[in-house]
């Protein structure tokens, strides 16, 4: 650290002069980065650096037991002529769409439901949770009991009613194992839609219904034109995560069907994972699990772009 001698008449203090590095110590804008560093030093280990590791062995013939060597767009050009690796996209993007807009639907109601004063609200709360917190495997098995072939309680129940005459073979057909998962993931995935969007209702201001149930707006308008504008920011969100947690969902459908029967429930992670892991093709596998990035990509720029726009965060018309 150097030191200078002021310039003023009559002045001889002498002030210390900081370095860059100094300052930069203290600055208040620098002092969040210093904050954040342990965090993105453990995202660049666990995170990034498997990323890329992937993405890497997407170019090579690696396998389980033995080193590859780089081979290019091979692994991508044996992808774009098999035709399981399209029937996975097809049954991901299936998955993912109709599985996200269920479960944003009745998520929605039951927010509005439950932000209702109703006895014992608290009570219900907790039980719309449950679904959520129960293991991903622990809740597989149960479905895998009730769609059971011959022991199915639908099935029963079904035939008791006069409306069927013979057991439904729910994950042995491929559009019921199809409707079958998807079903499985919309009861584990809509708490948590219905909670988050429920903790946004809380905080619009009830002044703002009052005033409008005193100019004459009916239910559905205060909905369009109060809670849903205000409502939008954490929807964005929500469904962000919503759709990249189906996207890439692995457990529910590997321990209900294995991405059976006959490949009609395989979605990409569960195809990269048989062909990575079990069958040791570790250079294919993560070529599969590298094609699924442009298509997280898309879902988040979507989002990112709309949350950046004044009427998703404002509830206006205005760009």
């Amino acid at each position: 650290m150097t030191t200078i001698q002021t310039s003023m008449p009559g002045v001889g203090k002498v002030i210390p002069k900081s370095s860059a590095w100094d300052r930069l110590r203290v600055n208040r804008n620098w002092l969040a980065l210093w904050f954040m560093l342990p965090a993105a030093a453990f995202l660049l280990l666990f995170l990034a650096y498997p990323l890329f590791l992937g993405v890497w062995m997407s170019f090579t013939d690696d396998r389980i037991g033995r080193g590859g060597v780089f081979v290019g767009l091979e692994n991508y050009e044996w992808l774009r002529d098999d035709s399981i690796f399209w029937l996975s996209v097809f049954n991901t993007l299936l998955y993912t769409l109709v599985a996200s807009a269920i479960k944003f639907a009745v998520g929605l109601y039951l927010a509005l439901l439950l932000n209702r004063h109703m006895p014992f609200k608290a009570l219900i709360r907790a039980a719309v949770l449950i679904p959520f917190i129960v293991p991903t495997v622990l809740s597989a098995i149960a479905f895998w009991w009730i769609y059971d072939s011959q022991f199915s309680i639908i099935s029963w129940s079904l035939i008791k009613m006069g409306l069927i005459d013979h057991n439904i073979n729910f994950l042995g057909d491929s559009n019921w194992a199809r409707a079958s998962v998807i079903f499985a993931n919309i009861w584990r995935g809509v708490p948590f839609v219905a909670i988050t969007l429920l903790a946004g209702l809380q905080t619009v201001s009830p002044s703002l219904y009052e005033a409008a149930t005193l100019d004459g707006a009916t239910s559905w308008q205060r909905f369009r034109f109060i809670t849903y504008p205000l409502l939008t920011p954490i929807i964005a969100v929500v469904m962000t995560f919503s759709v990249l947690f189906t996207f890439t969902d692995f457990q529910l459908i590997w321990a209900l069907t294995r991405g059976g029967p006959v490949n009609a429930t395989h979605l990409m992670a569960t195809l990269s994972y048989q062909r990575g892991i079990l069958s040791g093709r570790l250079g294919e596998g993560a070529a599969i699990a590298t094609a699924m990035i442009p298509f997280l990509l898309a879902a988040i720029a979507i989002s990112w772009f709309g949350m950046q726009r004044r009427k998703w965060q404002q509830g206006t018309d205005n760009d």
